[in-house]
């Protein structure tokens, strides 16, 4: 099974049934292991997260290996998987969006499908612009946070 690599941002409209097309140049990306299969739930900050279900089975096997006699863990199970929902590509390359989540992610008639790692967010647009409105103050920094390595902290004395 090969690892997916998604990328880019689509600005779509739903049709009056909630059905969104996936955009061509992200469905090529899309492995054929997915074979036009998709899961679909809620994610963080009120956006909805759309798996290929190559990666919705790896993820899956992933939190099914957790101690369900942990609290934390059963109640990070039950939200994960809250909403979940199978999706089908059909003949038109649409996906059609079920309401309760699209009500949970206050999507209207147009959406962003942001695309990066194994996982498209489907964003209401007026909540994704506000999102990237507000970039942090100091992206810099926040890099450097996050995916900063760790300095050496010997002493430059010990040193050879």
């Amino acid at each position: 099974m090969s690892k997916t690599n998604l990328i880019g941002e689509f600005e779509c409209k739903l049709d009056q049934k909630g059905r969104v097309i996936l955009p061509a140049n992200l469905k090529k990306q899309i492995a054929p292991e997915a074979k036009d299969m998709f899961v679909i739930n809620r994610g963080f900050e009120n956006c909805l997260v759309l798996y290929p279900m190559n990666e919705w089975t790896s993820i899956s096997a992933e939190i099914n290996q957790l101690n369900l006699y942990n609290r934390k863990n059963r109640n990070f199970a039950r939200y994960f998987y809250r909403g979940a929902t199978e999706l089908t590509l059909d003949a038109s390359s649409r996906l059609l969006l079920p309401k309760t989540l699209m009500n949970y992610a206050g999507i209207g008639k147009e959406v962003i499908l942001f695309a990066f790692s194994n996982r498209i967010e489907v964003w209401a647009k007026d909540k994704y612009e506000q999102l990237m409105t507000d970039e942090p103050e100091d992206f810099a920094a926040l890099a450097e946070e996050v995916m900063g390595k760790p300095e050496r902290t010997e002493d430059i004395d010990d040193v050879p």
